[in-house]
């Protein structure tokens, strides 16, 4: 009995300090985002003044708007895409799911450097040797680079969540003469709607933060937020940055914060979720 009492102990106290060497760089950087002194590294008083300063920079506000909006766009073609794959796998699948599960499997293990140099020239060749201006506008550049990931998630989150529901509810409805879009909409919608929720919120999470491929599709004029904290390195990171970061870091909780309260409503289980992510 006190054998099992101290190797609980033990294991509790590991716990404990994994969560401080995971979480202790953030507490870091949320201290010093109060620093009033002119680098991020010396810590002079505590104030606000670097959160004014953060949102009076034209260039921080205008980086950080640039990565709100592509991750509001990336959610929403991500949820749209990873709805509607995530349902086909589910309730059509057919010879050819497996290979679309591989290939979504491949999408969130290939590295995003890869992903980062592959999309460069293809970009380039559809704005550039094409002529298709849109492919030119640095926004859908980012949307186009961080729905990859997100669309996968999102289909994986809305598969499992369609693998635990009973087909015969749509078939019921089918049964009583409702045409095919109306049963989508009035029964199979609802139904997956709490894993819609919760893919597109994390698809927005994801792409908040999307610092490789941004780097590489973004355009002059777009430059988004991760990309703008690696381009001031050079000269010193000032307290500035570390407001606005932990902005985005309560911005993220927030997110994550819905997500969590979306699936625990809807009895999603997250067990489900990784069981039907490995196929």
């Amino acid at each position: 009995m006190n054998r099992t009492s101290g190797s609980t102990r033990l294991l509790n106290i590991w716990a404990v300090l994994i969560f401080i060497f995971l979480f202790l760089p953030i507490v870091v950087i949320v201290i010093y985002s109060f620093n009033q002194g002119r680098l991020l590294v010396s810590f002079t008083e505590p104030g606000f003044g670097a959160y004014e300063s953060a949102f009076a920079n034209e260039r921080i506000t205008s980086s950080v708007v640039v990565t709100l909006q592509s991750a509001a766009w990336s959610a929403l073609l991500a949820t749209l895409l990873g709805t509607l794959a995530g349902l086909a796998l589910a309730r059509r699948g057919a010879k050819w799911a497996p290979w679309l599960v591989l290939g979504l499997g491949l999408v969130t293990v290939t590295p995003e450097i890869v992903d980062a140099v592959s999309l460069l020239p293809w970009l380039v060749t559809l704005g550039q040797d094409l002529h298709l201006g849109i492919f030119n506008n640095g926004i859908v550049r980012l949307v186009i680079g961080n729905s990859l990931f997100a669309t996968a998630v999102v289909t994986f989150i809305v598969r499992a969540r369609f693998a635990g529901l009973d087909e015969r509810l749509e078939e019921a409805a089918a049964d009583l003469f409702a045409p095919p879009a109306v049963v989508f909409r009035r029964v199979t919608l609802p139904l997956a709607m709490p894993a819609v929720l919760s893919g597109g919120l994390l698809a927005f999470t994801l792409s908040l933060d999307n610092t490789v491929i941004s780097s590489f599709v973004q355009v002059s004029g777009s430059t988004p937020w991760p990309v703008y904290i690696l381009s001031t390195l050079k000269t010193g990171m000032r307290p500035e940055l570390a407001a606005m970061s932990t902005v985005m870091i309560v911005l993220t909780l927030a997110a994550l914060a819905i997500v969590a309260i979306v699936l625990r409503r809807s009895g999603e289980s997250t067990t489900d979720i990784v069981k039907t992510m490995a196929g």
